[in-house]
């Protein structure tokens, strides 16, 4: 929930602020709320191009594993040549 944008209404930012959630994305100029965290957003985004790097394995990203372990294994295989880079 922290990293999307159609999670930027009135109701479920109140929703999630009852429960403790910190909203990352800024929040539209009509709507008032926490502050903007820089710092949680950049880490938002590098998150999401590593799982969009992951996603670019075809297995991965239409999910078409019937089990848990098989798509976790998938998971690490995609994983490996990422790690490998850095």
């Amino acid at each position: 929930m922290l990293a999307d944008r159609a999670y930027s209404s009135r109701a479920i930012r109140a929703h999630l602020r009852r429960r403790g959630i910190r909203a990352v994305i800024p929040q539209p100029s009509d709507q008032v709320g926490p502050v903007f965290d820089q710092e949680a957003y950049k880490q938002r985004n590098t998150v999401e191009r590593c799982i969009n790097r992951l996603k670019q394995w075809r297995g991965l990203a239409m999910r078409c594993d019937k089990l848990a372990i098989a798509y976790q294994a998938a998971l690490h295989l995609a994983a490996i040549p990422i790690w490998a880079r850095r």
